[in-house]
């Protein structure tokens, strides 16, 4: 099959559109007509320095069409409209115990840009070109994913909004829900209102959580956190005592935090901010070296965790059609996060992306 994708050459290039070949899907396998894909973090992080093999398509928010299925593939059939996501072997100790985003064979299987049998189902002129990103690398308009990281919408949703939901909004989402717990009851102050922090947010709103605090530099990002349903918002290039400000609007501090910024003074912050018996969350991506800057005694004395998260604690087929039935009940109006850009403008939505003007750009096809 002739596709179009965007292919990255060398660490820090551009995402050029080249035409490739994309193979038939094999067993186990789909391949999907894209209609839209999220623009994440992770792609330009992979882009420009983390490990990945190259030359590589990235992109791992995709929605698209099923266009074919290989042999052995019985729960989709052409023609469903569906969300790709992560990929996971299924069958080590974590996959089998709902746990498939921490599974043994998570960076191989997402970041080694081949199959499990060592195959790329992309090529240009005979030349091998790195795909599998993820299970899917979407930036194209063609994409080969497996059934297992393929989750069938339906039908009536506004499929080119819906990849983000494959990572950066279920990662911020499954935070909240699922690695925090949050219900009714429990205080939350989210240090980043990108869009995983604003997921999170939306997230805890819908299931009556409170307060729910954001801190955030970008004015229209905090604008946009209080229209969302946040109890306070902090900007903490204002110089006010941000760990005194949390306290005074959360009664002496909050039972969950959630950092989204990676950068260790804040992380230190949010682990202070915590009542005894909090937990702090964290999935920013902190530079290799960085250690975590907390006072031992403090959290042993306050009887406070840590959860690293990967993907939000989600099993993607069953938190996928949660998120959806939220939107549907107008309780996470995640459309709000999202600008789209047609495919052949991707340089701009990426720069978008990275000087902070967008939440989420989704690309469009």
């Amino acid at each position: 099959m002739a596709a179009t994708a965007a292919v990255v050459r060398q660490a820090g290039g551009p995402l050029n559109l080249e035409p490739i070949e994309v193979a038939a899907p094999l067993s186990g396998e789909v391949r999907v007509r894209m209609v839209g894909v999220g623009v994440c973090h992770t792609d330009l992080v992979c882009r420009d320095a983390f490990p990945v093999p190259m030359p590589i398509v990235l992109g791992h928010e995709g929605s698209g069409v099923v266009e074919a299925v290989g042999s052995g593939v019985s729960g989709l059939r052409v023609g469903d409209h569906v969300v790709l996501s992560f990929n996971a072997c299924g069958h080590c100790h974590n996959c089998e115990h709902e746990a498939a985003a921490y599974c043994h064979q998570f960076m191989p299987l997402n970041f080694g840009g081949q199959r499990p049998d060592g195959s790329s189902a992309l090529s240009q002129r005979g030349e091998r070109i790195h795909g599998n990103f993820f299970g899917q690398s979407s930036f194209a308009t063609y994409a080969i994913a497996r059934e297992s990281n393929t989750v069938r919408v339906d039908a009536d949703l506004p499929l080119e909004l819906l990849g983000p939901l494959g990572c950066g909004i279920q990662t911020g989402a499954g935070a909240a829900l699922n690695s925090l717990g949050m219900k009714a009851g429990l205080s939350l102050a989210i240090f980043g209102g990108g869009a995983v922090g604003l997921s999170a947010l939306m997230a805890a709103k819908a299931v009556g959580a409170g307060p729910l605090i954001v801190v955030e530099p970008n004015a229209s990002r905090r604008a946009l956190a209080t229209e969302l349903g946040a109890d306070a918002v902090i900007d903490p290039k204002a110089g006010a005592d941000v760990l005194a400000v949390i306290r005074e609007h959360a009664g002496g501090g909050v039972h969950r935090a959630f950092d989204t910024t990676g950068i260790p003074a804040v992380i230190a912050t949010a682990a202070e901010a915590l009542l005894p018996n909090g937990l702090l969350g964290l999935v920013g991506v902190s530079p290799m070296d960085a250690t975590l800057p907390v006072n031992i005694m403090s959290m042993i004395m306050r009887g406070i965790g840590i959860k690293a998260i990967l993907e939000g604690d989600s099993q993607p087929q069953v938190f996928i059609p949660r998120l959806l039935q939220l939107y549907r009940e107008g309780k996470f109006p995640f459309d709000r996060l999202i600008r789209t850009f047609p495919f052949e403008h991707i340089e701009a939505a990426i720069h978008a992306s990275e000087d902070g003007s967008v939440i989420k750009s989704v690309l469009r096809f």
